[in-house]
């Protein structure tokens, strides 16, 4: 089944990246640590011209957010024989900020991996777009991410009602070859089982937004 941003929340972007972008990513990443199941990346400078928003990656987020689209979060995620979890239904609802400053709607506050995260406005939210590079091939073997079509639309779901609504929405598995995207509505629900067959599964993940923060806030960004 082909999906859809505009109406399932998702859409898949085959051959997305050339073998000579995808060099440059494994090599700029190629110095973080490789036992991490999931490292939060506060700087990819080096990657700045593919992550704009005429850039190789950073296109496929301003086709929907316009030009001041920009990534403000980044997360290397590697699924292998070492680092294999499963990751329950949800949805993601912080953001990453530079410093604390309370503004009215964002809260409650969190610190992970030394950075500050906080919960902002749903509609906030709902603007925002995930992007997920697929470093290494991923099939129905290897975990692929797996998502509710059109449970975006729904808002900020109450804990007790997710599986309602992926029951009703369906699932589908986010498979990939090595160089294809997957772009998604970042509240959308998903959720990752553990790999049946471990092997790398290398995932750079990327949150866009063109929204400005208030109240002296300021994304974290990545360049």
């Amino acid at each position: 089944m082909s999906l859809t941003l505009a109406t399932d929340g998702a859409q898949h972007i085959p051959v997305a990246i050339d073998a000579a972008s995808l060099a440059t990513i494994e090599f700029t990443l190629a110095s973080q640590p490789a036992d991490r199941a999931g490292l939060r990346l506060a700087s990819l400078s080096a990657l700045a011209a593919l992550l704009a928003p005429t850039g190789a990656i950073g296109r496929h987020a301003a086709a929907h957010q316009g030009q001041a689209s920009r990534p403000v979060r980044a997360i290397l995620f590697d699924k292998s024989a070492t680092t294999n979890w499963s990751l329950g239904w949800h949805q993601d609802r912080t953001i990453a900020v530079i410093e604390r400053h309370d503004a009215p709607g964002f809260g409650p506050w969190t610190v992970k991996s030394g950075i500050q995260h906080v919960a902002p406005p749903q509609s906030l939210l709902d603007r925002m777009l995930t992007l997920r590079l697929h470093l290494d091939p991923v099939d129905a073997d290897n975990a692929p991410l797996l998502i509710a079509p059109g449970t975006h639309r729904h808002g900020r779901i109450p804990e007790s009602e997710v599986a309602t609504h992926v029951a009703r929405h369906g699932t589908h598995a986010c498979l990939a070859e090595r160089g294809d995207i997957w772009l998604y509505a970042t509240p959308i629900l998903h959720a990752s089982d553990a790999a049946t067959a471990p092997r790398h599964r290398r995932v750079l993940q990327l949150d866009y937004s063109a929204d400005p923060l208030p109240g002296g806030l300021q994304w974290l960004g990545v360049t």
